[in-house]
């Protein structure tokens, strides 16, 4: 089994990028996929990458093969 260690304060930034600019790149999805991986991820963090997951799901989240948003 690997171990997985996030960034403080790394997720709550991908899913701010994501809400302000509708798109996921792949950065945020190797993010997100670490975040999902990790069980000790808090509970609202879990509940705010639900709604993403769900956005996505619904369309209203563009996927883009960017490495990065540049604004």
């Amino acid at each position: 089994m690997f171990n997985l260690n996030l960034l403080p304060g790394a997720i709550s930034e991908i899913l701010a990028s994501v809400a302000e600019s509708r798109r996921i790149t792949k950065a945020d999805r190797f993010g997100l996929m670490a975040a999902v991986l990790d069980e000790s991820l808090p509970e609202e963090e879990r509940w705010a990458l639900d709604r993403v997951l769900r956005s996505l799901v619904k369309g209203r989240i563009q996927v883009v093969d960017d490495l990065s948003v540049a604004m």
